[in-house]
């Protein structure tokens, strides 16, 4: 949601803002629905004061024995009283008019995010690791992972595209990652472990952002929850409505939970193996932060999810996002691609966003400064830490072995019962 205040003072710079994330100018609309609301609002305050002081009036018009004015008044009260409702209706349309715009509205591109229409235009900041050269052609996942428990057709047969069934040592390394992640996260980079929901109301998806725009992304169950398509949801919306003392701030927040995405702008998109599944596994890092401290937290978030990458010895790549490839949400996003040599090619292993106070003012969340008054929006960050399919998918391509074999990396191997190696079991 948007600062009102900001876009009365500074229209022609929000505009420019939405103009660069390749949205349409709409100052001008949003401030002619909030004149609009705030005349309503001013006519039915006057109405309202009018009625109390013609009430008032009808005593001491009685005490004089003024019958002619008291019913004057008496009349006139009666009328507004007809036509308070009307106005306390249109006010509420006009406020419900104004908060349907601009909650519709993307963020507002932090000023060092590039410009770019698409993916094409992302900038690359850093790459880590060399991508290791292969004595035999090294295969795609979904070749190499079904002779090792990766099961594509049972998760077909049960529930359809997108889903897949693992079983034995490939269901270890999967489990072991998620596990490695979460360790990592907390012992290492001071994340809190969080146990959340999987099911949340619509007003957590509006928090931070998935409804009202994207709501076909995501699955709804029958009473009228949600699945969650990422813990951010869960993890961001444990502060909304709440006014925090800024002695608890950062709070850094991490949680390992399934994800649920139904992939609707997807359709024909990597129908091939783990990349692009209904369910998987994440591993989401959230941190609520003062406004000046949310540029540091970001750099931060990003080298936490780094961490994951280096530890597996996954060669990857650093990417400023533009303006045009990222969320909604951010103001500005750096993604990870890890290398995947069965592929040739470098693919987003983890997402890392700064949404600024954006998903605050949805949540109604804010802070007490310690030394001045009034109460101040927090800031919010998100990322993966990592997701742990494609984490999965990335293991097995860059650490396959010439028989068919994929070697565990080392920071598995406490997690691993014993297990060095996937071996072909069928």
């Amino acid at each position: 949601m948007h600062d009102l205040k900001y876009i009365r003072e500074n229209p022609q710079a929000f505009d420019a803002a939405l103009v660069r994330r390749g949205a349409a100018p709409v100052a001008e609309s949003v401030l002619a629905l909030d004149e609009n609301r705030r005349a309503l609002l001013t006519e039915m305050q006057n109405a309202q004061a009018r009625r109390n002081e013609a009430s008032k009036a009808i005593g001491a018009a009685m005490g004089k024995g003024d019958t002619a004015t008291a019913e004057a008044l008496k009349a006139e009260v009666a009328a507004l009283k007809d036509t308070l409702p009307a106005l306390e209706e249109q006010e509420r349309a006009a406020g419900e008019e104004l908060d349907t715009l601009l909650a519709g509205l993307p963020n507002l591109p932090a000023d060092d995010t590039p410009d770019g229409a698409d993916e094409t235009e992302n900038v690359e900041v850093a790459r880590w690791g060399t991508p290791r050269s292969f004595e035999f052609e090294p295969r795609d996942h979904a070749d190499l992972g079904p002779v090792l428990g990766l099961d594509f057709e049972t998760g077909v047969a049960i529930s359809g595209a997108r889903f897949t069934f693992m079983r034995g040592q490939m269901a270890r390394l999967n489990r072991a990652l998620g596990q490695f992640m979460l360790d990592y996260q907390t012992g290492q980079r001071g994340y809190t472990e969080c146990a959340t929901p999987y099911l949340v109301r619509q007003e957590s998806l509006f928090g931070t952002g998935q409804l009202p725009k994207f709501a076909e992304d995501n699955f709804q169950t029958t009473d009228g929850r949600w699945l969650i398509p990422t813990a951010e949801v869960s993890l961001t919306n444990s502060v909304r409505e709440q006014i925090l003392d800024e002695s608890a701030l950062p709070i850094r927040m991490t949680a390992l939970t399934p994800c649920f995405r139904s992939e609707a702008g997807a359709a024909g998109r990597d129908t091939k193996g783990l990349i692009r599944q209904h369910q998987f596994e994440k591993v989401e890092l959230v941190s609520i932060v003062r406004p000046e401290d949310s540029a540091a937290e970001h750099e931060r978030m990003v080298e936490s999810a780094e961490g994951i990458l280096q530890a597996l010895e996954l060669p990857y790549r650093k990417m400023l996002l533009c303006t045009g490839d990222m969320g909604a949400s951010a103001r500005k996003t750096y993604d990870l691609e890890v290398w995947l040599p069965g592929q040739g090619l470098y693919r987003e292993i983890s997402s890392c966003s700064n949404c600024g106070d954006w998903q605050a003012r949805r949540m109604n969340t804010r802070y007490r400064p310690a030394e001045s008054k009034g109460n101040v929006f927090v800031h919010t960050l998100n990322g993966s830490g990592l997701a742990v399919g494609r984490t999965l998918v990335a293991v097995l391509e860059n650490h396959q072995q010439a028989d068919g074999s994929v070697t565990v990396p080392a920071a598995l191997l406490p997690y691993m019962g014993g297990l060095t190696k996937l071996e072909i079991t069928a």
